[in-house]
């Protein structure tokens, strides 16, 4: 009887676990659709290449981007990067996840390594959800995308040099 005392007990434990997954489901695909609305609004006329990101804050709000470009290559904008813009614009630092969005129809959208390590700035254990038109997702962490970063707190650390003026 213990056995199925146990048993029962890991029936009740998956069961609460398969339900918080489906209940942490239930905002990820508003989330890719939202990234996929602001993709509508990329301003792309010499790469023709769309992407859209929604970032979700802790507190639910969610941030949209869209990538900006310019004649002047260098000067453009990713989606990802206004997005964050715009909340850290609004008093934001912490973040739940974002969600990226393509046209590419055959793989995952992915960020450049310029937003990777912008997205790091704010810390490496949110959720990134990579995804295709078709609403398919695959999630990862800031931490996945770029490992053995460098952010903030690298800053903080005891270093051997200093400049003349003492910082």
């Amino acid at each position: 009887s213990t056995l199925y005392f146990h048993l029962l007990s890991l029936i009740f434990s998956l069961n609460r676990h398969l339900q918080r997954k489906e209940d942490n489901e239930d905002w990820i695909k508003p989330l890719i659709h939202q990234s996929q609305g602001a993709k509508e609004f990329a301003y792309c006329p010499y790469s023709k290449f769309r992407v859209g990101a929604a970032l979700l804050a802790h507190d639910g709000t969610v941030f949209t981007g869209c990538n900006v470009e310019n004649a002047s290559y260098n000067l453009g904008l990713c989606a990802e990067r206004t997005a964050i813009a715009k909340a850290v614009s609004g008093g934001y630092r912490s973040f739940k996840a974002i969600a990226i969005a393509s046209d590419l129809e055959d793989q995952f959208i992915s960020p450049c390594g310029g937003c990777r390590q912008f997205m790091r700035e704010f810390g490496d254990h949110w959720s990134v959800y990579l995804s295709k038109p078709d609403g398919s997702y695959k999630e990862m962490t800031i931490e996945d995308l770029l490992p053995v970063s460098f952010g903030p707190e690298d800053l903080k650390k005891k270093r051997l040099f200093t400049t003349k003026n003492g910082s």
